[in-house]
């Protein structure tokens, strides 16, 4: 930036009070500004930059110590302290009546803060909202606000006086135990620190925005914070583990959870830390059988009518489902937000919702800045403590100081008395013989060796003070102040003595006005997931060849009868079919196995969820597929934990095998990572989980199938090509592969519709990597096979042509045959209409039937 001048001219600042351009010295028609001597006359180059950066730095300062910022020692920023102060001079005791606050308010303008009445009137307010400060310092009669957000009533409606703790801040204000100052005219004095007998600034935090930094200092419980006291006293080299001990975390004026100490013990430390709040919620059973969460409390600064309307507006807009009513039932004796559900809804996941979307759950980040010694600087705990006991070390020396010196005053006196009292008789002949006071005064001066004040004090006794009964007063007074003198000086001269006032007195106070704590330290929430807020139930995941997804519930899907034309469950276009189907719960882990022999991620709730008839979203925009590459297989795991033990077995088009452990897969990256290393002429064909210990069966598209141990393919890194599992022809491939289990049958379908079921017990075990033998004749009449699945009679089966049509079918409809049958019709299908997958659902799948 360029220098520019900025000129102070005569002229201007003329015109400006309305003398024409001459100066008040300079009679007129004298030649006015002619004298180039005159510094009226002189332009002064200044650099706009630095007269910009020295006004900013004079605000930004006035700003910080003098409005944002509170002080260590009182906790009080300059309004606060003003309003305390101004209450206190006019009378506003807590045995007193109450006064109308817009007398406190003009009291404070017109003596000591020089700003808007609306400001004093809000702060005066804050101070004494029961939600706002934890223990607060100004007893107000009338509308002072509510914690829903209610504006106070007009100040000329409002009382208010000093609470009985306030009264602790300002005791001994008068005996010079603080520094005061002039007022913004010099007419009178305040003070530029309360003596606040207890930490102020810890016990009902703050809160200010000031230039370029923030305070956010949380309150604590009375009790606590003196044991917290008392052990920084006792030990100055404590650590924050022994204030944790005593002193377990804020405690909020609304109560409600403080989940985890993480954030407690970083912001004790360090000045700094998030603290998470939560809204104390419980589930209540209605009388009519459903439930209902009540919030009894909120956290600390949440407005409730707020939240109440962010829980409506969640509700009208479907973000939050299951919830039939929403009531505000808080009165008097407490908050009680009601939120009925619907007899059917998941109260967790709605729970878990509300704290997810609402300020049911929110972050108070603890930033304890404050002035010291007028500067702004972030404050670990003990720090903090360890300036409130410096101060209040200061105010008790200057107490006992000015005590003494009043002692000290008053014993001089009384030592006067004394000896005009052993001299009485001769005390009043020179009274008496005196021409005026200051000759009487001078003769007791020489007579009795006393002092001016001395003097002048017995002059000035009654006759009433003559009497013994008087003189043994003064004798006792005497004795008691001689007492009190050596106690102070005594005090004065140890910090231990003085320590122990300090600590006695907080203990006073904490007898006097301590209470239990409002919140409950809990354990850590992890960060609510997406995942907590779904509602767990099964979902048919449908895949396409070209790589569309989506999702639906099962219950879409209603069973029919072998031999039925199936709905219709994926609109599809001419060159696309469906490729894949399955079930899994929306909480479950999707595996996508590539063609390519690369794994991908994603939750079932993660996936679109579109109408029945719908064709669904791209893979390519859900997964980082390359060119080429498209989801081939599919697998669903719920917790990855639970699967530690379990192994995935994968199989290729040409026959080969591999096992793998669950584990290799459970860290998911953007862009996938290698299931299995494969030929350039070989794609993936399935996948399963097995336990270890479990048989396998693989099938060809010629109608071969092989049934072997799964130990005999050993486990490998999941960058492994394999091993063989079955020997192929040259025109054969694989179509299938499943993990047996005893008492199913294995169930054979081709494309043509036609299917047949056999007994397991028809399949001999052989060894890995032989031919296999029959498991159905595949002939023209019924097609290639396209795949196998082990089933009992109460399980159903998806059907999927290539036009997209599908057909739930129950298990027990499809006939039982040997291996070397073609098998019997299945499914009804077009002339060129052939069938190109299919999935066996779960028991709890089939349960209730669902018209389309």
């Amino acid at each position: 930036m360029s220098e520019e001048e900025i000129e102070t001219q005569d002229d201007a600042a003329a015109e400006a009070d309305g003398s024409g351009g001459t100066p008040p010295d300079v009679p007129a028609g004298s030649g006015g500004g002619g004298d180039s001597d005159d510094p009226r006359n002189q332009s002064i180059p200044i650099n706009i930059e630095d007269e910009v950066r020295s006004s900013f730095l004079d605000y930004s300062m006035s700003v910080i110590v003098q409005r944002a910022l509170p002080d260590v020692r009182d906790g009080l920023k300059p309004v606060h302290r003003r309003i305390l102060y101004a209450m206190h001079d006019e009378g506003l005791q807590p045995n007193r009546p109450f006064s109308k606050s817009a007398g406190v308010v003009g009291e404070v303008i017109k003596h000591y803060h020089p700003h808007g009445d609306q400001s004093i009137y809000d702060a005066m307010v804050r101070m004494a909202q029961e939600w706002s400060l934890r223990y607060p310092l100004v007893n107000g009669q009338g509308n002072f606000g509510s914690i829903d957000g209610d504006p106070p009533a007009a100040y000329r409606y409002t009382e208010a006086r000093l609470m009985a703790l306030t009264t602790e801040m300002l005791r001994d204000i008068d005996r010079e135990t603080v520094d005061f100052q002039p007022n913004f005219d010099g007419n009178q004095m305040e003070p530029t620190v309360l003596p606040a007998r207890f930490p102020n600034l810890l016990l009902n935090g703050s809160q200010g925005i000031a230039v370029g930094m923030a305070t956010n200092v949380p309150p604590h419980n009375l009790r606590e914070l003196t044991a917290a006291v008392h052990i920084v006293a006792e030990n100055p080299n404590c650590s924050v583990d022994d204030i944790l001990n005593v002193m377990p975390g804020p405690d909020f004026p609304t109560g409600a959870l403080i989940c985890g100490t993480d954030g407690i013990r970083k912001a004790y430390m360090t000045g700094r830390g998030q603290i998470t709040c939560r809204a104390r919620a419980e589930f209540e059973t209605a009388k009519k059988g459903f439930e209902r969460i009540v919030l009894s409390e909120i956290p600390y600064m949440v407005n409730k009518a707020t939240l109440v309307e962010r829980i409506a507006d969640l509700v009208r807009e479907g973000k939050i489902e299951g919830v039939s009513d929403l009531r505000d039932e808080s009165d008097r004796r407490g908050i009680r937000v009601v939120v009925d559900l619907k007899k059917d809804a998941a109260g967790e996941v709605i729970l878990n919702q509300l704290f997810k979307l609402t300020p049911m759950q929110t972050t108070f980040g603890a930033n304890m800045l404050a002035l010291v010694g007028g500067r702004p600087k972030v404050l670990p705990i003990i720090d903090s403590i360890q300036h409130f006991l410096d101060f209040r070390r200061e105010v008790i020396a200057r107490r006992a100081a000015y005590d003494l010196a009043q002692a000290e005053a008053r014993a001089h006196i009384l030592e006067g008395f004394a000896i005009a009292l052993d001299h009485l008789d001769e005390v009043i002949a020179i009274i008496r013989g005196a021409a005026d006071t200051p000759t009487a005064r001078a003769e007791l001066m020489t007579r009795f060796d006393l002092s001016e004040r001395q003097a002048q004090a017995i002059l000035e006794m009654r006759l009433r003070s003559l009497t013994a009964m008087e003189r043994q007063r003064v004798l006792d007074e005497l004795a008691e102040l001689q007492a009190k003198i050596a106690e102070l000086k005594a005090l004065l001269a140890s910090d231990a003595m003085i320590l122990e006032v300090i600590l006695e007195e907080l203990d006073e106070i904490t007898e006097k006005h301590g209470d239990e704590r409002r919140s409950e330290i809990t354990g850590p929430v992890e960060n609510i997931d997406n995942e907590d807020l779904i509602v767990e139930e099964d979902m048919v995941v449908t895949v396409s060849h070209q790589g569309y997804v989506k999702r639906n519930p099962v219950t879409q899907y209603r069973a029919q009868r072998r031999g039925g034309k199936g709905l219709k469950g994926m609109n599809t276009k001419e060159e696309d079919f469906v490729a894949n189907l399955f079930v899994a719960s929306t909480h479950a882990t999707i595996l996508f196995f590539t063609n390519r022999g690369r794994i991908h991620w994603k939750k079932v709730w993660e996936l679109p969820q579109m109408g029945r008839a719908a064709r669904g979203k791209a893979l390519v925009n859900i997964l980082q597929l390359k060119e080429g590459e498209r989801v081939q297989a599919t697998l669903s795991v719920r917790s990855f934990e639970e699967a530690a033990n379990d192994f995935l077995v994968l199989a290729t088009r040409k026959g080969t095998i591999k096992k793998t452990s669950v584990l290799q897969y459970s860290n998911p990256r953007r862009g996938g990572i290698i299931a299995i290393n494969l030929a350039d002429d070989d794609e993936l064909i399935g996948a399963r989980r097995t336990n270890g210990s479990n048989e396998i069966i693989l099938a060809s598209k010629k109608g071969k199938a092989i049934r072997f141990p799964e130990d005999q393919a050993r486990a490998m890194g999941r960058s492994a090509a394999g091993v063989r599992g079955m020997n192929l022809s040259a025109d054969d491939e694989l179509v299938g592969m499943e993990v047996l289990s005893p008492g199913a049958t294995v169930l054979t379908v081709t494309e043509k519709g036609y299917g047949k079921r056999t007994p397991l017990g028809e399949y001999r075990v052989q060894s890995r990597g032989g031919k296999g033998i029959i498991t159905i004749k595949t002939t023209d009449r019924n097609g290639d096979v396209v795949g196998i699945a082990q089933v009992v009679d109460d399980d159903e089966v998806m059907l999927i042509t290539d036009q997209g049509k599908v057909l739930r079918c129950k298990v027990s409809g499809i006939s039982t045959m040997g291996r070397a049958t073609q098998g019997v019709r299945i499914m009804n299908r077009g002339a060129e209409e052939v069938l190109v997958s299919m999935a066996r659902l779960a028991d709890d799948d089939a349960g209730a039937e669902r018209e389309p």
